[in-house]
Protein backbone atom coordinates (compact mmCIF):
# COMPACT_ATOMS: atom_id res chain seq x y z
CA UNK A 1 0.00 0.00 0.00
CA UNK A 2 1.43 3.39 -1.02
CA UNK A 3 1.69 5.89 1.81
CA UNK A 4 0.38 9.37 0.97
CA UNK A 5 3.25 11.88 0.98
CA UNK A 6 1.04 14.31 2.86
CA UNK A 7 1.28 12.10 5.97
CA UNK A 8 5.06 12.63 6.19
CA UNK A 9 4.87 16.41 6.25
CA UNK A 10 6.03 18.42 9.24
CA UNK A 11 4.41 21.85 9.05
CA UNK A 12 6.09 25.01 10.26
CA UNK A 13 2.87 27.03 10.20
CA UNK A 14 -0.63 26.46 11.52
CA UNK A 15 -3.29 26.23 8.80
CA UNK A 16 -6.43 28.20 9.60
CA UNK A 17 -9.74 26.48 10.21
CA UNK A 18 -11.90 27.57 7.26
CA UNK A 19 -15.18 29.34 7.97
CA UNK A 20 -18.40 27.91 6.54
CA UNK A 21 -18.43 30.40 3.67
CA UNK A 22 -14.76 29.88 2.75
CA UNK A 23 -13.81 30.10 -0.93
CA UNK A 24 -12.91 26.62 -2.25
CA UNK A 25 -9.43 26.87 -3.82
CA UNK A 26 -7.22 24.35 -5.58
CA UNK A 27 -3.54 25.31 -5.60
CA UNK A 28 -1.56 23.21 -8.07
CA UNK A 29 2.03 22.59 -9.03
CA UNK A 30 2.39 21.17 -12.56
CA UNK A 31 4.77 18.39 -11.67
CA UNK A 32 5.09 15.51 -9.22
CA UNK A 33 4.79 16.07 -5.49
CA UNK A 34 8.50 15.56 -4.80
CA UNK A 35 9.36 18.36 -7.24
CA UNK A 36 6.60 20.76 -6.25
CA UNK A 37 7.08 20.47 -2.50
CA UNK A 38 10.78 21.27 -2.98
CA UNK A 39 9.84 24.62 -4.54
CA UNK A 40 10.16 27.28 -1.85
CA UNK A 41 7.86 29.58 -3.79
CA UNK A 42 5.12 26.96 -3.93
CA UNK A 43 5.47 26.22 -0.23
CA UNK A 44 5.20 29.86 0.78
CA UNK A 45 2.20 30.64 -1.43
CA UNK A 46 0.37 27.53 -0.21
CA UNK A 47 1.01 28.46 3.42
CA UNK A 48 -0.14 32.03 2.80
CA UNK A 49 -3.40 30.82 1.28
CA UNK A 50 -3.94 28.07 3.87
CA UNK A 51 -3.46 30.58 6.69
CA UNK A 52 -6.64 32.45 5.69
CA UNK A 53 -9.93 31.46 7.29
CA UNK A 54 -11.85 32.66 4.24
CA UNK A 55 -10.21 30.02 2.00
CA UNK A 56 -10.50 26.23 1.88
CA UNK A 57 -7.30 25.18 0.11
CA UNK A 58 -6.54 21.81 -1.49
CA UNK A 59 -3.22 20.96 -3.13
CA UNK A 60 -2.91 19.25 -6.50
CA UNK A 61 0.14 17.68 -8.14
CA UNK A 62 0.44 15.47 -11.22
CA UNK A 63 0.69 12.28 -9.14
CA UNK A 64 -1.18 13.03 -5.91
CA UNK A 65 -3.77 15.41 -4.50
CA UNK A 66 -5.64 16.31 -1.36
CA UNK A 67 -9.46 15.94 -1.29
CA UNK A 68 -10.65 18.38 -3.93
CA UNK A 69 -13.77 20.54 -3.85
CA UNK A 70 -16.48 19.61 -6.33
CA UNK A 71 -16.97 23.24 -7.34
CA UNK A 72 -13.74 25.20 -6.86
CA UNK A 73 -13.94 28.95 -7.37
CA UNK A 74 -10.19 29.49 -7.83
CA UNK A 75 -7.62 27.21 -9.46
CA UNK A 76 -4.05 28.41 -9.07
CA UNK A 77 -0.72 27.30 -10.56
CA UNK A 78 2.87 28.06 -9.64
CA UNK A 79 4.88 27.77 -12.87
CA UNK A 80 8.67 27.60 -12.49
CA UNK A 81 9.67 25.92 -15.77
CA UNK A 82 8.36 26.75 -19.24
CA UNK A 83 7.97 23.13 -20.37
CA UNK A 84 5.69 22.32 -17.43
CA UNK A 85 2.88 24.07 -19.35
CA UNK A 86 1.96 20.60 -20.66
CA UNK A 87 1.13 19.52 -17.13
CA UNK A 88 -0.85 22.72 -16.54
CA UNK A 89 -3.14 21.81 -19.42
CA UNK A 90 -3.34 18.20 -18.26
CA UNK A 91 -4.34 19.16 -14.72
CA UNK A 92 -6.97 21.61 -15.96
CA UNK A 93 -8.52 18.86 -18.08
CA UNK A 94 -8.26 16.33 -15.23
CA UNK A 95 -10.67 18.55 -13.30
CA UNK A 96 -13.20 18.45 -16.14
CA UNK A 97 -12.47 22.02 -17.26
CA UNK A 98 -11.85 23.45 -20.74
CA UNK A 99 -8.25 24.58 -21.18
CA UNK A 100 -9.22 27.76 -23.08
CA UNK A 101 -10.24 30.94 -21.26
CA UNK A 102 -12.78 31.72 -23.97
CA UNK A 103 -14.51 28.37 -23.56
CA UNK A 104 -14.70 28.66 -19.79
CA UNK A 105 -16.19 32.14 -20.20
CA UNK A 106 -18.69 31.15 -22.90
CA UNK A 107 -20.39 28.55 -20.68
CA UNK A 108 -21.29 31.12 -18.00
CA UNK A 109 -23.80 31.17 -16.31
CA UNK A 110 -24.96 27.60 -17.07
CA UNK A 111 -21.57 26.38 -15.81
CA UNK A 112 -19.58 28.37 -13.30
CA UNK A 113 -15.98 27.39 -13.94
CA UNK A 114 -13.26 28.52 -11.53
CA UNK A 115 -11.00 31.43 -12.35
CA UNK A 116 -7.64 29.94 -13.34
CA UNK A 117 -4.78 32.06 -11.99
CA UNK A 118 -1.03 31.64 -12.12
CA UNK A 119 2.25 33.10 -10.95
CA UNK A 120 5.93 32.35 -10.71
CA UNK A 121 8.99 33.43 -12.70
CA UNK A 122 7.85 32.00 -16.05
CA UNK A 123 4.53 33.85 -16.04
CA UNK A 124 6.01 37.04 -14.58
CA UNK A 125 8.68 37.21 -17.30
CA UNK A 126 6.48 36.56 -20.35
CA UNK A 127 3.01 35.09 -19.89
CA UNK A 128 1.89 35.65 -23.48
CA UNK A 129 2.34 32.11 -24.91
CA UNK A 130 0.11 30.89 -22.05
CA UNK A 131 -2.26 33.87 -21.94
CA UNK A 132 -5.18 32.02 -23.55
CA UNK A 133 -5.14 29.40 -20.78
CA UNK A 134 -5.10 31.69 -17.70
CA UNK A 135 -7.88 34.02 -16.58
CA UNK A 136 -5.58 35.91 -14.20
CA UNK A 137 -1.80 36.20 -13.94
CA UNK A 138 -0.01 37.60 -10.90
CA UNK A 139 3.10 39.54 -11.88
CA UNK A 140 5.69 39.72 -9.13
CA UNK A 141 6.24 38.83 -5.51
CA UNK A 142 3.59 36.89 -3.62
CA UNK A 143 4.24 38.80 -0.39
CA UNK A 144 2.37 41.72 -1.96
CA UNK A 145 0.11 40.20 -4.56
CA UNK A 146 -1.61 37.29 -2.85
CA UNK A 147 -3.44 39.25 -0.19
CA UNK A 148 -4.47 41.91 -2.71
CA UNK A 149 -5.72 39.26 -5.14
CA UNK A 150 -7.79 37.32 -2.61
CA UNK A 151 -9.22 40.48 -1.03
CA UNK A 152 -10.20 41.84 -4.44
CA UNK A 153 -11.80 38.52 -5.39
CA UNK A 154 -13.83 38.48 -2.17
CA UNK A 155 -15.24 41.90 -3.08
CA UNK A 156 -16.74 40.54 -6.32
CA UNK A 157 -17.17 36.89 -5.38
CA UNK A 158 -20.89 36.86 -6.22
CA UNK A 159 -20.58 38.94 -9.39
CA UNK A 160 -20.62 37.57 -12.93
CA UNK A 161 -17.31 36.57 -14.50
CA UNK A 162 -16.75 39.69 -16.60
CA UNK A 163 -17.28 41.96 -13.61
CA UNK A 164 -14.88 39.86 -11.54
CA UNK A 165 -12.15 40.08 -14.16
CA UNK A 166 -12.52 43.83 -14.68
CA UNK A 167 -12.34 44.41 -10.94
CA UNK A 168 -9.23 42.24 -10.57
CA UNK A 169 -7.54 43.93 -13.54
CA UNK A 170 -7.46 47.22 -11.63
CA UNK A 171 -5.31 45.75 -8.84
CA UNK A 172 -1.62 46.64 -9.37
CA UNK A 173 0.33 43.63 -10.63
CA UNK A 174 -2.74 41.64 -11.69
CA UNK A 175 -2.90 40.95 -15.42
CA UNK A 176 -6.09 39.72 -17.09
CA UNK A 177 -4.98 38.74 -20.62
CA UNK A 178 -8.50 38.49 -22.07
CA UNK A 179 -8.99 42.22 -21.43
CA UNK A 180 -6.06 43.09 -23.71
CA UNK A 181 -6.06 42.90 -27.50
CA UNK A 182 -2.94 42.09 -29.47
CA UNK A 183 -2.58 43.15 -33.10
CA UNK A 184 0.16 41.93 -35.42
CA UNK A 185 1.94 43.21 -38.49
CA UNK A 186 0.32 40.54 -40.62
CA UNK A 187 -0.22 36.93 -39.62
CA UNK A 188 3.50 36.19 -39.70
CA UNK A 189 4.82 39.55 -38.54
CA UNK A 190 5.85 40.94 -35.18
CA UNK A 191 3.49 42.27 -32.55
CA UNK A 192 2.13 45.64 -33.68
CA UNK A 193 0.33 46.79 -30.54
CA UNK A 194 -1.06 45.54 -27.22
CA UNK A 195 -3.87 47.58 -25.72
CA UNK A 196 -6.70 47.19 -23.19
CA UNK A 197 -10.14 46.63 -24.69
CA UNK A 198 -11.65 49.36 -22.46
CA UNK A 199 -10.26 52.85 -21.77
CA UNK A 200 -10.39 52.64 -17.97
CA UNK A 201 -8.09 49.61 -17.79
CA UNK A 202 -4.35 50.18 -17.21
CA UNK A 203 -2.28 50.27 -20.39
CA UNK A 204 0.82 49.05 -18.52
CA UNK A 205 0.77 46.37 -15.82
CA UNK A 206 3.69 46.72 -13.44
CA UNK A 207 5.40 43.84 -11.67
CA UNK A 208 5.05 44.14 -7.90
CA UNK A 209 8.26 44.04 -5.87
CA UNK A 210 8.50 43.21 -2.18
CA UNK A 211 11.25 45.30 -0.61
CA UNK A 212 11.33 43.99 2.97
CA UNK A 213 14.28 42.34 4.72
CA UNK A 214 12.36 39.30 5.94
CA UNK A 215 12.61 36.81 3.09
CA UNK A 216 11.10 33.36 2.59
CA UNK A 217 11.68 30.16 4.54
CA UNK A 218 10.22 26.66 4.30
CA UNK A 219 6.70 26.14 5.57
CA UNK A 220 6.93 22.34 5.37
CA UNK A 221 9.67 19.71 5.69
CA UNK A 222 9.24 16.19 4.36
CA UNK A 223 11.27 13.12 3.51
CA UNK A 224 9.32 12.91 0.23
CA UNK A 225 10.85 16.11 -1.17
CA UNK A 226 13.40 15.87 -3.98
CA UNK A 227 15.88 17.26 -1.40
CA UNK A 228 14.96 14.95 1.44
CA UNK A 229 14.07 16.64 4.75
CA UNK A 230 15.56 19.96 3.73
CA UNK A 231 14.57 23.24 5.37
CA UNK A 232 15.18 26.12 2.95
CA UNK A 233 15.99 29.70 3.89
CA UNK A 234 16.16 32.54 1.37
CA UNK A 235 19.30 34.52 2.24
CA UNK A 236 19.20 37.05 -0.62
CA UNK A 237 16.82 37.91 -3.43
CA UNK A 238 18.05 39.01 -6.87
CA UNK A 239 21.76 39.53 -7.58
CA UNK A 240 23.89 42.68 -7.59
CA UNK A 241 26.05 41.51 -10.51
CA UNK A 242 23.40 42.01 -13.21
CA UNK A 243 24.83 39.72 -15.87
CA UNK A 244 23.13 40.97 -19.01
CA UNK A 245 21.51 37.67 -19.97
CA UNK A 246 20.28 36.81 -16.46
CA UNK A 247 16.56 36.70 -15.74
CA UNK A 248 17.15 35.82 -12.07
CA UNK A 249 18.91 39.16 -11.62
CA UNK A 250 17.04 41.61 -13.85
CA UNK A 251 13.50 40.38 -13.21
CA UNK A 252 13.88 40.40 -9.43
CA UNK A 253 15.72 43.69 -8.86
CA UNK A 254 16.59 45.32 -6.53
CA UNK A 255 19.05 43.13 -4.64
CA UNK A 256 17.68 42.48 -1.14
CA UNK A 257 19.20 40.72 1.84
CA UNK A 258 17.55 39.14 4.84
CA UNK A 259 18.47 40.51 8.24
CA UNK A 260 20.77 37.96 9.92
CA UNK A 261 19.72 38.60 13.51
CA UNK A 262 16.06 39.48 12.93
CA UNK A 263 15.23 37.07 10.11
CA UNK A 264 17.80 34.42 9.16
CA UNK A 265 18.88 33.09 12.55
CA UNK A 266 15.30 32.90 13.94
CA UNK A 267 14.17 31.16 10.73
CA UNK A 268 17.04 28.65 10.87
CA UNK A 269 16.27 27.97 14.54
CA UNK A 270 12.66 27.09 13.60
CA UNK A 271 13.88 24.71 10.94
CA UNK A 272 16.30 22.97 13.25
CA UNK A 273 13.37 21.99 15.46
CA UNK A 274 12.20 19.55 12.76
CA UNK A 275 15.30 18.64 10.71
CA UNK A 276 19.08 18.74 10.67
CA UNK A 277 19.38 19.70 7.00
CA UNK A 278 19.49 23.39 6.07
CA UNK A 279 19.58 24.84 2.54
CA UNK A 280 20.66 28.46 1.99
CA UNK A 281 19.02 29.82 -1.15
CA UNK A 282 19.53 32.82 -3.39
CA UNK A 283 21.12 33.76 -6.70
CA UNK A 284 24.21 35.07 -4.91
CA UNK A 285 24.08 33.79 -1.32
CA UNK A 286 27.68 34.54 -0.35
CA UNK A 287 27.28 38.20 -1.31
CA UNK A 288 25.15 38.79 1.74
CA UNK A 289 27.11 41.53 3.57
CA UNK A 290 27.01 39.51 6.83
CA UNK A 291 27.59 36.09 5.31
CA UNK A 292 30.76 35.59 7.35
CA UNK A 293 28.69 36.10 10.50
CA UNK A 294 26.30 33.40 9.26
CA UNK A 295 29.22 31.00 8.83
CA UNK A 296 30.30 31.72 12.41
CA UNK A 297 26.77 30.84 13.53
CA UNK A 298 26.91 27.42 11.85
CA UNK A 299 30.42 26.80 13.19
CA UNK A 300 29.25 26.85 16.80
CA UNK A 301 29.84 23.43 18.49
CA UNK A 302 26.14 22.79 19.10
CA UNK A 303 25.55 22.79 15.33
CA UNK A 304 28.26 20.28 14.38
CA UNK A 305 25.66 17.71 13.24
CA UNK A 306 23.85 20.04 10.86
CA UNK A 307 23.96 19.20 7.16
CA UNK A 308 24.38 22.42 5.20
CA UNK A 309 23.70 22.99 1.50
CA UNK A 310 24.30 26.23 -0.33
CA UNK A 311 23.18 27.52 -3.72
CA UNK A 312 25.57 28.75 -6.42
CA UNK A 313 28.08 31.18 -4.94
CA UNK A 314 30.04 34.15 -6.20
CA UNK A 315 33.48 32.95 -7.29
CA UNK A 316 35.57 35.50 -5.38
CA UNK A 317 33.77 34.62 -2.13
CA UNK A 318 35.01 31.02 -2.13
CA UNK A 319 37.39 31.20 0.84
CA UNK A 320 39.07 28.38 2.77
CA UNK A 321 36.72 29.24 5.67
CA UNK A 322 33.65 28.73 3.47
CA UNK A 323 35.03 25.43 2.16
CA UNK A 324 35.94 24.21 5.66
CA UNK A 325 32.48 25.11 6.97
CA UNK A 326 30.77 23.20 4.17
CA UNK A 327 32.98 20.14 4.65
CA UNK A 328 32.30 20.22 8.38
CA UNK A 329 28.59 20.16 7.60
CA UNK A 330 28.60 17.23 5.16
CA UNK A 331 28.97 19.06 1.84
CA UNK A 332 31.78 18.00 -0.49
CA UNK A 333 31.14 20.20 -3.53
CA UNK A 334 30.49 23.81 -4.41
CA UNK A 335 29.00 25.40 -7.53
CA UNK A 336 30.12 28.62 -9.21
CA UNK A 337 28.91 30.28 -12.41
CA UNK A 338 31.82 31.39 -14.60
CA UNK A 339 30.03 31.50 -18.00
CA UNK A 340 33.30 31.55 -19.98
CA UNK A 341 37.08 31.54 -19.75
CA UNK A 342 37.24 34.64 -21.94
CA UNK A 343 37.87 37.99 -20.22
CA UNK A 344 36.36 39.84 -23.18
CA UNK A 345 33.19 37.79 -23.14
CA UNK A 346 32.78 38.14 -19.39
CA UNK A 347 33.19 41.92 -19.67
CA UNK A 348 30.61 41.94 -22.43
CA UNK A 349 28.01 40.12 -20.32
CA UNK A 350 28.98 42.13 -17.20
CA UNK A 351 30.44 39.14 -15.36
CA UNK A 352 32.83 40.92 -13.03
CA UNK A 353 35.30 38.07 -12.75
CA UNK A 354 38.83 37.14 -13.81
CA UNK A 355 40.44 33.78 -14.52
CA UNK A 356 42.82 34.38 -11.62
CA UNK A 357 39.83 34.65 -9.26
CA UNK A 358 38.35 31.45 -10.67
CA UNK A 359 41.62 29.57 -10.24
CA UNK A 360 42.00 30.93 -6.69
CA UNK A 361 38.47 29.75 -5.87
CA UNK A 362 39.48 26.24 -6.94
CA UNK A 363 42.65 26.41 -4.83
CA UNK A 364 40.63 27.61 -1.81
CA UNK A 365 38.00 24.92 -2.33
CA UNK A 366 40.62 22.20 -2.29
CA UNK A 367 42.52 23.74 0.63
CA UNK A 368 39.30 23.78 2.65
CA UNK A 369 38.70 20.09 2.02
CA UNK A 370 36.16 20.15 -0.80
CA UNK A 371 36.58 17.35 -3.32
CA UNK A 372 34.39 18.59 -6.17
CA UNK A 373 34.02 21.92 -7.98
CA UNK A 374 31.07 22.44 -10.31
CA UNK A 375 31.26 25.27 -12.83
CA UNK A 376 28.44 26.62 -14.97
CA UNK A 377 29.17 27.95 -18.43
CA UNK A 378 27.31 28.96 -21.53
CA UNK A 379 27.77 28.49 -25.27
CA UNK A 380 26.41 30.76 -27.98
CA UNK A 381 26.47 33.92 -25.86
CA UNK A 382 25.89 36.97 -28.10
CA UNK A 383 29.25 38.24 -29.25
CA UNK A 384 30.98 34.88 -28.69
CA UNK A 385 33.73 33.88 -31.12
CA UNK A 386 35.66 30.58 -31.44
CA UNK A 387 38.64 32.02 -29.57
CA UNK A 388 36.40 32.52 -26.52
CA UNK A 389 35.72 28.79 -26.38
CA UNK A 390 39.44 28.06 -26.64
CA UNK A 391 40.01 30.33 -23.66
CA UNK A 392 37.41 28.37 -21.68
CA UNK A 393 39.32 25.17 -22.33
CA UNK A 394 42.58 26.88 -21.33
CA UNK A 395 40.97 28.13 -18.09
CA UNK A 396 39.86 24.63 -17.14
CA UNK A 397 43.35 23.30 -17.88
CA UNK A 398 44.77 25.97 -15.57
CA UNK A 399 42.35 25.00 -12.80
CA UNK A 400 43.34 21.34 -13.04
CA UNK A 401 47.00 22.30 -12.85
CA UNK A 402 46.50 24.67 -9.89
CA UNK A 403 44.27 22.32 -7.88
CA UNK A 404 45.28 18.76 -8.82
CA UNK A 405 42.95 16.09 -7.54
CA UNK A 406 39.95 18.41 -7.35
CA UNK A 407 37.16 16.84 -9.39
CA UNK A 408 35.86 19.28 -12.02
CA UNK A 409 32.40 19.32 -13.57
CA UNK A 410 31.60 21.84 -16.30
CA UNK A 411 27.89 22.19 -16.97
CA UNK A 412 27.21 24.16 -20.12
CA UNK A 413 23.93 25.52 -21.45
CA UNK A 414 22.98 27.30 -24.64
CA UNK A 415 22.24 31.00 -24.39
CA UNK A 416 18.46 31.57 -24.25
CA UNK A 417 17.12 35.14 -24.51
CA UNK A 418 14.93 36.17 -21.58
CA UNK A 419 12.39 38.98 -21.28
CA UNK A 420 13.28 42.10 -19.28
CA UNK A 421 17.04 41.58 -19.76
CA UNK A 422 19.36 43.55 -22.08
CA UNK A 423 19.85 40.43 -24.19
CA UNK A 424 16.12 39.94 -24.85
CA UNK A 425 16.67 41.29 -28.38
CA UNK A 426 19.22 38.61 -29.32
CA UNK A 427 18.31 35.27 -30.85
CA UNK A 428 19.83 31.88 -30.15
CA UNK A 429 23.16 31.29 -31.87
CA UNK A 430 22.57 28.62 -34.50
CA UNK A 431 26.20 27.47 -34.02
CA UNK A 432 25.68 26.74 -30.32
CA UNK A 433 25.11 23.01 -30.81
CA UNK A 434 28.38 22.61 -32.71
CA UNK A 435 30.16 24.62 -30.03
CA UNK A 436 28.83 22.32 -27.31
CA UNK A 437 30.10 19.36 -29.32
CA UNK A 438 33.50 21.01 -29.73
CA UNK A 439 33.76 21.63 -25.99
CA UNK A 440 32.86 18.02 -25.29
CA UNK A 441 35.56 16.81 -27.66
CA UNK A 442 38.18 18.99 -25.92
CA UNK A 443 37.18 18.63 -22.27
CA UNK A 444 36.41 14.98 -21.73
CA UNK A 445 39.93 13.79 -22.64
CA UNK A 446 41.21 16.30 -20.05
CA UNK A 447 39.26 14.55 -17.28
CA UNK A 448 36.66 17.29 -16.97
CA UNK A 449 33.14 15.93 -16.43
CA UNK A 450 31.39 17.87 -19.20
CA UNK A 451 27.61 18.06 -18.89
CA UNK A 452 25.94 19.97 -21.72
CA UNK A 453 22.25 20.82 -21.55
CA UNK A 454 20.16 19.78 -24.53
CA UNK A 455 20.56 22.31 -27.33
CA UNK A 456 17.24 21.31 -28.90
CA UNK A 457 15.28 21.81 -25.68
CA UNK A 458 17.05 25.16 -25.24
CA UNK A 459 15.58 26.12 -28.61
CA UNK A 460 12.09 25.27 -27.32
CA UNK A 461 12.77 27.21 -24.13
CA UNK A 462 13.72 30.22 -26.28
CA UNK A 463 10.52 29.80 -28.28
CA UNK A 464 8.46 30.03 -25.09
CA UNK A 465 10.62 32.79 -23.60
CA UNK A 466 10.07 35.08 -26.61
CA UNK A 467 6.67 33.86 -27.77
CA UNK A 468 3.37 35.67 -28.20
CA UNK A 469 -0.25 34.53 -28.02
CA UNK A 470 -0.18 32.94 -31.45
CA UNK A 471 1.78 30.10 -29.87
CA UNK A 472 -1.18 28.92 -27.76
CA UNK A 473 -2.62 26.87 -30.61
CA UNK A 474 0.85 25.48 -31.33
CA UNK A 475 1.26 24.47 -27.67
CA UNK A 476 -2.06 22.65 -27.70
CA UNK A 477 -1.12 20.80 -30.89
CA UNK A 478 2.32 19.91 -29.56
CA UNK A 479 0.82 18.44 -26.43
CA UNK A 480 -1.67 16.49 -28.52
CA UNK A 481 1.15 15.10 -30.67
CA UNK A 482 3.14 13.95 -27.65
CA UNK A 483 5.23 16.89 -26.40
CA UNK A 484 8.43 15.83 -28.13
CA UNK A 485 10.85 17.84 -30.25
CA UNK A 486 9.27 16.28 -33.32
CA UNK A 487 5.85 17.39 -32.08
CA UNK A 488 6.91 21.04 -32.23
CA UNK A 489 8.11 20.63 -35.81
CA UNK A 490 4.88 18.87 -36.75
CA UNK A 491 2.77 21.61 -35.13
CA UNK A 492 4.69 24.39 -36.90
CA UNK A 493 4.17 22.58 -40.19
CA UNK A 494 0.44 22.25 -39.60
CA UNK A 495 0.09 25.94 -38.67
CA UNK A 496 2.28 27.23 -41.52
CA UNK A 497 1.08 30.65 -42.64
CA UNK A 498 -0.86 31.28 -39.43
CA UNK A 499 2.07 32.40 -37.29
CA UNK A 500 5.75 33.25 -37.71
CA UNK A 501 8.17 30.38 -38.15
CA UNK A 502 10.68 29.09 -35.62
CA UNK A 503 13.40 31.30 -37.11
CA UNK A 504 11.52 34.46 -36.11
CA UNK A 505 10.92 33.49 -32.52
CA UNK A 506 14.19 31.71 -31.74
CA UNK A 507 17.08 32.76 -33.97
CA UNK A 508 16.30 36.30 -35.12
CA UNK A 509 17.89 39.36 -33.55
CA UNK A 510 15.05 41.80 -32.93
CA UNK A 511 15.55 45.57 -33.37
CA UNK A 512 15.12 47.44 -30.07
CA UNK A 513 12.30 49.55 -31.52
CA UNK A 514 10.20 46.43 -32.14
CA UNK A 515 7.12 45.97 -29.96
CA UNK A 516 7.83 42.96 -27.77
CA UNK A 517 5.15 40.46 -26.70
CA UNK A 518 5.65 41.70 -23.14
CA UNK A 519 5.92 45.43 -23.90
CA UNK A 520 2.74 46.10 -21.88
CA UNK A 521 4.24 44.44 -18.81
CA UNK A 522 6.76 46.54 -16.90
CA UNK A 523 9.66 44.89 -15.12
CA UNK A 524 12.03 46.51 -12.63
CA UNK A 525 13.92 48.54 -15.27
CA UNK A 526 12.49 50.62 -18.16
CA UNK A 527 13.30 49.60 -21.71
CA UNK A 528 15.49 52.68 -22.21
CA UNK A 529 17.79 51.46 -19.44
CA UNK A 530 17.93 47.95 -20.91
CA UNK A 531 18.92 49.48 -24.26
CA UNK A 532 21.76 51.36 -22.57
CA UNK A 533 22.96 48.12 -21.02
CA UNK A 534 22.72 46.45 -24.43
CA UNK A 535 24.82 49.22 -25.97
CA UNK A 536 27.45 48.81 -23.23
CA UNK A 537 27.65 45.10 -24.05
CA UNK A 538 28.04 45.51 -27.80
CA UNK A 539 31.10 47.72 -27.33
CA UNK A 540 33.00 44.47 -26.77
CA UNK A 541 31.73 42.77 -29.93
CA UNK A 542 34.20 41.87 -32.62
CA UNK A 543 33.75 43.28 -36.11
CA UNK A 544 32.54 39.91 -37.41
CA UNK A 545 29.69 39.63 -34.90
CA UNK A 546 26.17 40.73 -35.85
CA UNK A 547 24.15 42.67 -33.31
CA UNK A 548 20.86 44.50 -32.89
CA UNK A 549 21.25 48.18 -33.71
CA UNK A 550 20.02 50.21 -30.73
CA UNK A 551 18.33 53.33 -32.06
CA UNK A 552 18.60 56.62 -30.24
CA UNK A 553 20.62 55.22 -27.36
CA UNK A 554 22.24 58.57 -26.64
CA UNK A 555 18.83 60.16 -26.17
CA UNK A 556 17.34 57.38 -24.03
CA UNK A 557 16.34 58.03 -20.46
CA UNK A 558 16.30 55.62 -17.53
Amino acid sequence: MTVSPFTTERLLFTPAKPIDAAVPVIFAFPNEYSVGITSLGYQVVWATLASRQDLQVSRLFTNVYEPLPSQPELLGFSLSWELDYVNVLGLIESLGLPIWVRERASHFPSKKYPLVFGGGPVLTANPEPFADFFDVILLGDGELLLEEFINAYQEVREAERGTQLRHLARVPGIYVPSLYEVTYDGERGAVKAIAPIEPDLPTIIEKQTYRGNTLSASTVVTEKAAWENIYMVEVVRSCPEMCRFCLASYLTLPFRVASVEDSLIPAIARGLEVTDRIGLLGASVTQHPEFDHLLDYFNRPEYDQIRLSIASVRTNTVTPKLAETLVKHDTRSITIAVESGSDRLRQMINKKLTNDEIIQAAINAKAGGLSHLKLYGMAGVPGEEPNDLEQTVAMLQAIKKAAPGLRLTFGCSTFVPKAHTPFQWFGVNAQAEKRLQWLQKKLRPMGVDFRPESYHWSVIQALLSRGDRRLSRLLELTRHYGDSLGSYRRAFKELRGQLPDLEFYVYSDWPPEQVLPWSHLRGPLPQATLIKHLAAATEYFGASVSQPKPLGVADSGG
